[in-house]
């Protein structure tokens, strides 16, 4: 069954109005008409199936038959505070981090950033673009949110946000062997939101390191071997989605 995302206020008592491009998607492209059944999903993890009742120009109305969970989110809500990398690696590392069910992605300016984003023009057309790839992402592996991807921050913004989540660590390749990593991940089932954070292609500076761990974030390791930028979250989100998923 085709499956749809609209905003909470899109959905008036048992009637969901449809807007924008999935309009000319489901009329033109879809052919879908009167009476057909679809799937639209609230953006808040509820899944509404219903069946199409007009079809517009500049909108499709549907009725709700029946609401669920989407069952495809993760009980701790994670964030993912990624080092700026080079060319059009964020990319990739949106669309696999929203598959493997983060939360929320922030890009972060690190002392060891290669990338730098003097215009702010420049900076919010790559904004438009990866909020885009999350959420085709989310479409594609049934998300029931679309996760966000927020503008760039500081380091010392990051730690900040980061300090006050439920547990919040830092992938760096000089922490203690991944027993440590096992045991800090044992904690994470009692926890409502989490934090990861990766460094750039140079990795971290000593004092990054330092401020992390002033604010409680404790520093984990990924194992034997030195995983790239793109490699090191992705890695660190499946560890996580294997003690979270029952």
């Amino acid at each position: 069954m085709h499956r749809f995302y609209v905003n909470v206020d899109q959905i008036k008592e048992n009637n969901i109005t449809i807007v924008g491009q999935d309009v000319n998607h489901i009329k033109n492209v879809l052919r879908m008409k009167t009476g057909d059944e679809i799937v639209i999903c609230d953006g808040q993890g509820k899944d509404c199936y219903c069946i199409i009742n007009r079809v517009c120009e500049n909108e499709i109305v549907a009725s709700i038959n029946s609401v669920q969970d989407t069952g495809t989110e993760l009980p701790v809500r994670i964030t993912l505070f990624q080092g700026l990398p080079k060319a059009d690696k964020m990319e990739l590392i949106i669309q696999k981090a929203v598959e493997l069910g983060v939360y929320e992605i922030v890009p972060v300016m690190m002392s060891r950033t290669i990338v730098k984003y003097s215009d702010g023009k420049k900076e919010a057309k790559k904004l438009l673009r990866w909020q885009a790839i999350a959420e085709s992402a989310a479409k594609q592996s049934r998300r029931g949110i679309i996760p966000k991807v927020h503008p760039l921050m500081s380091f010392k913004e990051a730690i900040t946000y980061a300090k006050d989540m439920g547990l919040s660590m830092l992938a760096y390749e000089d922490a203690k062997g991944i027993k440590g990593t096992k045991d800090t991940l044992e904690s994470l089932r009692a926890c409502e939101t989490a934090g990861i954070i990766i460094g750039p292609e140079g990795g971290f500076e000593g004092s990054e390191v330092e401020l992390a761990k002033e604010h409680n974030i404790s520093s984990v390791s990924l194992g034997r071997r030195i995983l790239r930028t793109e490699t090191a979250g992705l890695a660190l989100l499946s560890m996580m989605m294997l003690y979270l998923e029952e």
